[in-house]
């Protein structure tokens, strides 16, 4: 599969629907993380933190989610990571809009919904996902101290995101955040999802380089 170039682009080209994409891919992030949240057959790592955290706080899906982005930010200062527009769009559109969906969508408890909430949500997951990336105008706060852990360890993108996913993960459910079936179905399916579509909403600058992408969840 041909590698997308998700490096930065300046803010001058095309602003507005670069925005507007970023924005609109980010409303949709919050949406999917809501779906799946009422599917209540186990969520995405982070998801798994935030549900704990939720459950031992009894504040909102959306501030949790606002609260640990900005933890996460400040964790960027030793690895001198750089926040771009996307990177405060991601803390506050997607904080947002999980709650929004919430407050729409009921607690599914029959099968069948459980389901449909837990496939649409992992889909629609890996669509907004592909969509808010694709404008290139700065990296979510967990991407970027992804990254940042990367750059500065000299390891491998993947070995990183595996030992931080492993962390966040354990502890949230230690803290009784749900772990299931749609923890495995997310950790499968989103990445080689994201990637497929990636080439078809991603910017590209006038002499695009092509350069090996990765994706995290949020």
């Amino acid at each position: 599969m041909a590698s997308v170039d998700l490096s930065p682009l300046t803010i001058r080209h095309a602003p507005a629907r670069r925005s507007a994409q970023l924005l609109f891919g980010l409303a949709l992030y919050g949406i999917s993380t809501g779906m799946l949240t009422r599917a209540h057959l186990g969520l995405f790592p982070w998801g798994v933190l935030t549900e704990g955290l939720v459950n031992r706080t009894g504040l909102t899906f959306g501030t949790i989610t606002a609260i640990i982005s900005v933890a996460v930010m400040l964790l960027w200062i030793p690895l001198r990571q750089r926040p771009g527009i996307g990177t405060i769009s991601n803390i506050v559109v997607i904080s947002v809009a999980v709650d929004m969906t919430r407050a729409v969508l009921p607690d599914q408890h029959a099968l069948g919904w459980q389901i449909t909430l837990l496939v649409g949500g992992v889909a629609l997951n890996a669509v907004a996902t592909a969509v808010y990336v694709g404008p290139r105008l700065g990296p979510g706060p967990r991407d970027g101290l992804m990254t940042g852990l990367a750059a500065r360890t000299g390891r491998s993108i993947r070995l990183v995101r595996t030992g931080i996913e492993v962390v966040v993960l354990t502890s949230g459910w230690l803290l009784g955040g749900t772990v299931g079936v749609g923890t495995v179905l997310y950790a499968l399916t989103v990445g080689p999802l994201t990637q497929l579509l990636l080439p078809l909403v991603t910017w590209r600058s006038a002499q695009p380089v092509a350069v090996s992408s990765t994706v995290s969840c949020r």
